[in-house]
């Protein structure tokens, strides 16, 4: 079927409006560029539409949209989220179209990016990779580093394959964008609404796009920009943030307790006897706590963002709160006896010195682990608790 065709079974059904949203600070020198080229792709296909432009400029931006006569969005919000999520509120349209206000995206992709949401896409986006880019239009930093390190992470972290994550055109249904209970406020929005989308199983094409220069001067900061979107990758990641972290610190702590628990051990010619059980302890305890921080965030995405986890209902099911509380209540009271045990041969001794670092720590260690455990139970239950 022709595009043509099907914008035009479209009107003849319900006349289904398009939000074109703009996101637009201080770029007067693009802006009119952008909105008359919109206009012109929209009137060759005849699609019922409406033009966004979410503003928090102090140049002439408000303006120029003001007399192109497209919907302004006017706020003093800053930051790339900001002004898609101030444009949401007032988009009508049962699509929307986003793309940036600085002459980099041809508004000509709108027909095709239509027709694949038609087609059953939740959400669209373009794949500057896959064009053409124009020769100063992409430092060769986001060109071949930055795109190979953040595909190799949504890789790793999410399972998925995408091969321009970050591309600034996109388009989506309205409801989808309503079901991903977008928050960000800065350049991690365009992580966000991928790594959610994928998260919720979401059907999202991918169409490749060209790429030009941009109008005006460049508001992008490589590295601040570029940590904003690794820290939400991260923070959307728990597993690869706490708890593999955390198993390979336990076990690492684990390890060097057995050794020297059992006797001492050399490494590298030098024989250790006790001091490093210190260390030992810190890790376990401190690989032990990331591992539970895995599960508080797994929990509270799981109850409050409805992300699914068949393993964290496995948990849930078999280990309730009064069973890690036992556990935990176990742990500690071996800890405690250890010290009375301790605390009994010094009183036999005369109060005098006693060779039992490493029993003293193992109780503390002991303690500690099981006490986390008792309290941890008592804050995933609170975590667990879903809002009416």
């Amino acid at each position: 079927m022709k595009e043509e065709d099907i914008f035009m079974n479209l009107s003849l059904e319900k006349k289904p409006l398009l939000s074109v949203i703009l996101p637009c600070r201080n770029e007067e020198k693009s802006l009119l560029y952008c909105i008359n080229s919109v206009k012109k792709i929209l009137a060759d296909f005849n699609i019922d539409s409406e033009i966004i432009v979410s503003d928090s400029s102090s140049d002439r931006s408000p303006q120029i949209a003001k007399e192109a006569g497209v919907v302004l969005v006017k706020h003093d919000k800053e930051g790339y989220g900001n002004a898609y999520l101030e444009g949401f509120k007032t988009a009508k349209g049962k699509y929307l179209f986003l793309a940036d206000a600085d002459g980099t995206y041809d508004f000509g992709e709108i027909p095709v990016f239509l027709k694949a949401l038609e087609q059953g896409a939740d959400l669209v986006i373009g794949n500057r990779f896959e064009g053409k880019i124009e020769q100063g239009a992409m430092p060769w930093t986001h060109r071949y580093l930055g795109r190979w390190i953040f595909k190799m992470f949504i890789k790793i972290f999410f399972g998925f394959k995408l091969g321009d994550i970050h591309c600034g055109m996109r388009a989506m249904r309205k409801e989808t964008a309503e079901n991903l209970n977008l928050k960000t406020t800065g350049m991690e929005f365009a992580s966000e609404m991928m790594i959610k989308t994928m998260k919720q199983g979401l059907k999202i094409k991918e169409l490749p796009i060209n790429y030009f220069c941009r109008q005006g001067t460049s508001k992008l900061k490589t590295m601040t920009d570029g940590w904003r979107h690794l820290r939400f990758m991260l923070l959307y990641s728990p597993m690869f943030l706490f708890f593999w972290p955390g198993v390979f610190l336990f076990f690492v702590g684990l390890v060097i307790f057995v050794l020297l628990l059992t006797g001492s051990f050399s490494f590298w010619s030098i024989n250790f006897q006790y001091h490093p059980i210190f260390l030992a302890s810190l890790l376990v305890i401190l690989g032990y706590q990331l591992i539970i921080f895995a599960f508080f965030a797994k929990t509270y995405a799981h109850t409050h963002l409805g992300e699914k986890s068949k393993s964290l209902d496995f948990l849930h099911k078999h280990i309730t709160i009064e069973k890690a509380g036992i556990m935990g209540l176990l742990l500690a009271i071996a800890g405690i006896v250890i010290y009375i045990m301790i605390f009994y041969k010094w009183l036999n001794s005369g109060l005098g010195e006693l060779q039992e670092v490493k029993r003293s720590v193992l109780a503390l260690t002991l303690a500690v682990v099981g006490f986390q455990t008792i309290f941890s139970a008592f804050m995933l239950s609170i975590l667990g608790i879903k809002e009416k």
